[in-house]
């Protein structure tokens, strides 16, 4: 095996051009093959410059960059080996990618070339103001709900006109409406939202083939990492990309498509060779991750799925310990049996608390889990809270940076005007705001000349000028951002502020540590910056500083790994976990109504029920060493227990498929079962170890 690699991982470092689909199943060293490919074109005197992958997270970006420059690197000299060319590849995320399309041709649109990617807090003022203009009480749609409609259209590439010619209920009519009203707000701040990114960019390869060929014409390779993934804006970009070179290689695992819910198609990895008859197709089904009794459940499990590449994941290493499957009598004795089967496991030698992870269908299971985490003082990391970029004083002093950019950007001023309190009142603000809605201008203009009318508020508005000017022109100087946003700190005197809001000292030094922390960024920022020549900078540090930020700040799966560098047992969604592995798994409530979701069972549409049988197969194909699969007798909804009925795909996994109807048609009430599971663990029992024989996995 050269460099290490098994016999299919090598096919598909050696296949050099033409269309080419990598399955890689969950294990199976799919960054390995990504990497070494990458390498492997540059050693065959591709210029790195030509070659375009694209991922879905930075860190995953970051990664894939450095090892493969790691591995040019280490082949040294000799025949067939090359220098680390000094020159990299553009590896970079789907929306990093269209930042840069973009910047060079998003004029063609109407926008300035400079135009800001809003962030969160930015899309939901926007979206209630629209909310408001066409009087929709928050009671009928909330401005999250609008943006979760809104989104949902983007990523089906729906304009607005469009969305209305679709919209099937009362509500999606009112979200149509307010989504027209918010896209033309985006639009005349010169801003776009983060799926506006894929959206203009599909949208300019469209409408104008020559920016197109242009763009095209600036790779002879891409490859695309998790192309299962790929919702229908990403599937057009990457085949306006490739289709002159037809150099073109994908790596995904149709039974890992589990983001059907926000625009991912699993049809594009599945009719990859109807898009590209030549293509060639390997597939890496030797895991290394998981056991092979855990592997055995896996496939098992997904074999069920009719809509599939065919692959089976055989063990690199050996059987190991069947998984266990817990029965307890509610999700309270649910979640104590689980914390204690930890806490225990927790005092074997070289044990540790990260090694867990407690694995979650919806986001109101946590809750049991965490008092008794809390009640038994585990540590623990709910994975997937709150987002650093979402925090109070990182958002305003963001504002600043970005009103800073460019005074026009109304939303962030009109956040900092009188934050920290510097005299602009609600009512001077509705006023200003009122003026430059009359005259057609931005709030910028209409402030310096307030600044000239006299009285208190003119004079806190003159000196709320004076302040963005000044840091203009340190910004305009070139200084570093990590001394830009010391500035801005210190002019505005925001460490005074945190002490006003927050008396708790505890609590103060957790908002000062996230302003460090965002100064660290910035100097991390810069530093890479300096890495890099000069004719790769784009137009000005801090917009680029800004770009980064907000592409990172929506990127949830970097937020998550973040996370888990803590030593911390891991308590998080089924969603969530998709990427990561740990040593012990514990999959819990899997009952019908949770997994496969209630939603999805009310659906006549049997694709819905794969896509939780996907979901499924990610959470099994997370352990490493051991996997618990636990269910509740009953669960209470509205304060009362009602008994469940365990999930399909229990029974499908342990072999008992034709069971699982019969349970579901009887219900549990008349589920004339036998009433222990000899590979459960009851509420005073222990596993037997012999794995599943009777005809349901209840009690």
């Amino acid at each position: 095996m050269a460099h290490g690699l098994n016999p299919s991982q090598h096919a598909a470092v050696e296949t050099l051009s033409g269309p080419l689909l990598v399955l890689a199943g969950a294990g199976t060293g799919k960054t390995r093959v990504v990497t070494h490919r990458i390498a492997n074109l540059i050693k065959h005197r591709i210029k790195p410059d030509r070659i375009l992958a694209v991922t879905f997270t930075r860190k995953a970006a970051g990664e894939m960059q450095e090892r493969a420059m790691a591995l040019l690197s280490a082949g040294g000299k000799g025949k067939g080996k090359a220098k680390k060319p000094t020159v990299r590849p553009q590896i970079s995320t789907f929306h990093a990618l269209c930042v840069q399309v973009l910047r060079r041709h998003i004029a063609k649109l109407g926008y300035p070339p400079q135009f800001a990617i809003c962030d969160r807090g930015d899309q939901e003022s926007l979206a209630r103001a629209a909310l408001r203009e066409i009087r929709v009480p928050e009671d009928s749609l909330r401005p999250g709900d609008l943006l979760a409609i809104i989104s949902n259209w983007k990523n089906r590439s729906l304009r607005p006109a469009q969305a209305a010619s679709v919209a099937a209920s009362d509500r999606e009519h009112l979200a149509a409406a307010g989504y027209r009203r918010y896209q033309s707000s985006l639009k005349a701040r010169g801003m776009v939202d983060f799926d506006d990114l894929l959206l203009c960019t599909e949208e300019l390869f469209v409408n104008q083939p020559a920016i197109r060929r242009e763009e095209a014409g600036r790779f002879d390779h891409v490859l695309v990492d998790e192309y299962q993934d790929t919702n229908g804006s990403q599937y057009r970009i990457v085949k306006a990309l490739a289709m002159g070179h037809r150099n073109l290689c994908v790596v995904g695992d149709d039974d890992q498509s589990i983001y059907g819910w926000r625009g991912a198609e699993v049809e594009h990895i599945l009719r990859f060779k109807e898009d590209w008859p030549e293509a060639k197709v390997v597939r890496l089904e030797e895991n290394y991750r998981s056991a092979g009794a855990i592997l055995h459940y896996a496939n098992t499990l997904i074999a069920f799925n009719k809509h599939r590449h065919d692959k089976i994941l055989r063990p690199a290493r050996g059987a190991g310990q069947r998984p266990v499957i817990m029965q307890l009598p509610d999700e309270t004795q649910e979640a104590e049996r689980i914390v204690g089967d930890i806490q225990m496991q927790l005092t074997q030698p070289g044990v540790k608390a990260n090694d867990f992870a407690i694995l979650c269908r919806t986001n109101e299971q946590p809750r049991a889990f965490e008092t008794e985490l809390r009640r038994l003082r585990l540590p623990y990391i709910l994975v997937g809270g709150q987002s650093f970029f979402d925090r109070k004083e990182v958002r305003d002093l963001l504002a600043y940076l970005k009103t800073v950019a460019d005074p026009t950007d109304e939303t962030s001023l009109l956040r900092i005007i009188n934050t920290p309190p510097r005299g602009i009142g609600n009512a001077t603000v509705k006023q200003l705001l009122a003026e430059a809605v009359n005259r057609g201008e931005p709030i910028w203009n209409v402030l310096r000349e307030a600044a000239g009318n006299g009285g208190a508020a003119a004079a806190a508005i003159g000196k709320f000028i004076t302040t963005i000017r000044e840091l203009r022109e340190i910004a305009d100087r070139g200084a570093p951002i990590d001394k830009l946003i010391d500035a801005v700190v210190d002019r505005v005197q925001y460490r005074r502020e945190l002490e006003r809001l927050y008396p708790d000292p505890m609590e103060r030094e957790a908002r000062t540590a996230s302003i460090e922390e965002l100064i660290n960024a910035g100097a991390a920022y810069d530093k890479g910056k300096k890495s890099k020549k000069k004719d790769e900078e784009e137009p000005t540090l801090l917009r680029n500083f800004l770009d980064d930020v907000a592409l990172g700040g929506t990127d949830q799966r970097d937020e998550k790994e973040d996370q888990l560098q803590r030593n911390a047992i891991a308590l998080m969604t089924l969603h969530s976990a998709k990427g990561l592995e740990f040593p012990y798994v514990y999959m819990v409530g899997m009952e019908e109504g949770i997994l496969p979701h209630k939603r999805t069972l009310e659906m006549p549409d049997e694709s819905q029920i794969d896509e939780e049988r996907r979901l499924c197969y990610v959470g099994v194909t997370r352990a490493q060493e051991k996997l618990t699969l636990s269910f509740a007798l009953t669960r209470r909804k509205w304060g009362k227990p009602r008994e469940t009925v365990p999930s399909r795909f229990l029974y499908e996994m342990t072999g008992q498929a034709e069971n699982a109807a019969k349970a579901r048609r009887a219900g549990v009430a008349s589920h004339a079962a036998p009433r222990k599971h000899p590979a459960s663990k009851g509420a005073k029992g222990a596993a037997s170890g012999k794995g599943p024989h009777t005809k349901s996995p209840r009690r």
